[in-house]
């Protein structure tokens, strides 16, 4: 086994190279690398278009992405969102002298409980910060009925859901924002990078200012921004992987069945269910191991010595890390501490072959030479 190449838990995909390379050139006779260029005004066209939202605006990354809009609403006090997350939500969060505020997640999809989010709301309350996970969609119509009876703004970390819809409208279209990742091993990437989706005008204009050090004009600065801007090569990398984009959620879907193929129904191993009425993008495939012959971490340990790479996402809890253990309990986001301990995502990329898909199945059950 061990003389067979290694599987990465991930891969990017990759344009063919004389393609980005040709698309480059034009960077050579404009010298204009960054500072929303041509290629950054023609990506941002596009994905507003591909996503079907009324607005987009693109950043360096998906953090600061969700960092600015959090800033551009000027909010105060709490925020709620959830502890299985990337550390990203949260510290974006915090970065903007707001206290997050965790609610448990639900056992089905792994999102937000919508069911506990009320009786998280405080007089201090400003927002809610919910996680599409895996490619999973919130509860949306239930949490934009809460903020809205409370008065509160809804910024979706959408970062595991590009290209995910609902009933036919696109995942960019909930809450009052939704950030988007473009990280190189995303659905979709631009090697770094990272959107945002709005519908109010003003907020764009905030988040223009924002990303280019709060500069409004030549000689006036009106807001403590940062540098946050995409790059044109960032940009022309996005206008490539978008043309293939389809075919490469096509293949991640193909993965996707495999795994269900062979470890559906397997006692111990629980699988997500699909949700009803949501066009997927199979960004991830989680698989919990709950009850089965071996523990979580005793299977991703025979998945590395088998040359598999696996991981525990997410894992530990974000109000389980170091700097945030001393001001929260996890105990008291039961549901995500359990599917935290037993929570393992496979393998899934679109250049991964169906035998070895097998491959990692076999060693999960035990059926590995």
């Amino acid at each position: 086994m061990s003389e067979k190449k290694p599987i990465l838990v991930t891969r990017s995909s990759m344009p063919p190279y004389e393609e980005f390379i040709e698309a480059i050139r034009p960077l050579w006779e404009s010298a204009w690398l960054t500072n929303m260029g041509c290629f950054h005004q023609e990506l941002e066209a596009r994905l507003t278009e591909y996503l079907q939202v009324p607005r987009m605006k693109l950043f360096v990354n998906g953090h600061q992405a969700l960092e600015m809009t959090l800033q551009a609403m000027e909010l105060r006090g709490e925020v709620i969102t959830t502890p299985f997350s990337f550390a990203s939500t949260t510290h974006a969060i915090v970065r903007n002298g707001l206290t997050p505020v965790f609610c448990d997640i639900n056992s089905e999809d792994y999102t937000l409980d919508a069911t506990k989010l009320e009786e998280r709301i405080t007089e201090k309350t400003s927002a809610i910060v919910p996680v599409h996970v895996y490619g999973n969609l919130c509860q949306v119509e239930e949490i934009e009925r809460i903020a809205k009876k409370h008065g509160l703004k809804v910024i979706y970390d959408a970062a595991h859901a590009f290209g995910v819809k609902r009933n036919g409208v696109g995942v960019g279209n909930f809450g009052d924002a939704s950030m988007f990742s473009f990280h190189a091993t995303k659905v979709f990437h631009t090697i770094e990078g990272g959107g945002v989706a709005f519908s109010e005008e003003s907020l764009g204009t905030r988040l223009d200012y924002l990303k280019n050090f709060g500069i409004v004009d030549k000689e006036t600065v009106k807001y403590a921004g940062g540098n946050a801007k995409m790059n044109e090569f960032q940009a022309v990398m996005g206008l490539c992987n978008l043309r293939r984009l389809d075919g490469e959620i096509a293949k991640r879907k193909r993965v996707a069945a495999r795994y269900r193929e062979r470890l559906s129904g397997v006692p111990g191993i629980r699988l997500t269910r699909p949700q009803e009425g949501v066009t997927g993008n199979y960004a991830y495939f989680p698989v919990i191991f709950d009850g089965y012959s071996a523990g979580r971490d005793e299977i991703y340990d025979r998945l590395a010595a088998a040359g598999i790479g696996a991981r525990k996402y997410f894992y530990p809890l974000i109000n389980r890390y170091d700097c945030y253990r001393a001001q929260y309990d996890y105990r008291e986001t039961p549901v995500a501490a359990y599917l935290a301990d037993r929570v393992l995502t496979l393998p899934c990329y679109a250049e991964l072959e169906e035998i070895e898909v097998d491959r990692i199945c076999d060693v999960i059950l035990g059926e590995q030479e």
